[in-house]
């Protein structure tokens, strides 16, 4: 059982807080219950686990157990996974979070680069392109899971994927999805080009997505761009198409996640039929 706060483990796990350390040791941290048993759902690769046995020790019915964080970590070192008990002083300078929920992973990153993405006939690549609000990222790349659009590129200006609050709105999703960060929009046009994947915009000014047919312009990238100004300038020039989503009763413009949304749901509705 760790209790020293001095520990060289504890030390290492803080040092995953920060952009800096998540990339020199390429691993990254998930929190809570929930998340590593995502984790382990989608065959993350789980280094090793920490956890306080203040509910690990409590008495329980079997699917109470089951339920548990002490049934967790039976599950997780059945699998061969070190899990380690530590004070709740030192889970709570492990982390990140102001409460902490007893258990935390550290999670090896996947590397994925440009032979990994994979375009077809009906491919839907999703380009995020400057998303700052790490909310925002998140819930897009758990959107996009759920409509089946699992190849995404961040741009250089776009928040860390694996900022702790962009792992908590994906709910595990980016365990599930093949994702290249820190790429130029002159490296993502060039890859376009090279496969024959139209690029398109969403922007406040372009067709309305509902009165178009999008299955013209497939394989296609669509490019998502910052809260408050959307898609960078050579997006905005280089688009084969400009798509928007009608606005009524005076509503200036949707929150960005929420755009994603309807934009990733009406290209796969269209291209069903392909």
């Amino acid at each position: 059982m760790i209790v020293s706060l001095q520990n060289e483990q504890v030390k290492h796990v803080v040092s995953l807080h920060d952009k800096k350390g998540r990339k020199e040791y390429r691993e990254f941290l998930v929190e809570g219950k929930r998340f590593v048993q995502e984790a382990i759902l989608r065959q993350a690769q789980l280094k090793k686990i920490y956890y306080t046995a203040q509910d690990a020790a409590m008495e329980k019915s079997d699917l109470q157990q089951s339920l548990s964080i002490g049934g967790l970590v039976t599950e997780i070192r059945a699998l061969g996974i070190e899990a380690e008990e530590v004070s709740e002083a030192v889970m709570r300078k492990m982390s990140a979070t102001e409460e902490p929920q007893g258990i935390l992973g550290i999670i090896r990153k996947t590397e994925f680069d440009w032979q990994d993405i994979l375009i077809e006939k009906d491919t839907i690549l999703l380009v995020v392109d400057g998303i700052q609000d790490p909310g925002n990222l998140g819930t897009i790349l758990r959107t996009a899971l759920a409509a089946d659009v699992k190849q995404i590129i961040l741009t250089k200006k776009t928040v860390d994927l694996y900022n702790p609050k962009v792992l908590r709105s994906s709910m595990g999703s980016v365990f599930s999805e093949v994702i290249l960060a820190d790429k130029t929009p002159e490296e993502i046009a060039i890859f376009c080009r090279q496969k024959e994947c139209s690029m398109v915009v969403s922007t406040m000014g372009g067709t309305s997505i509902f009165k178009t047919n999008i299955r013209e312009d497939y394989p296609l990238a669509l490019i998502v761009g910052n809260e408050a100004t959307g898609p960078s300038a050579f997006f905005m020039e280089k688009a084969a198409k400009h798509y928007s989503i009608p606005m009524f009763n005076n509503v200036e413009s949707l929150n960005a996640s929420m755009a994603a949304g309807i934009f990733l749901y009406e290209m796969r509705r269209q291209g069903q039929f392909l």
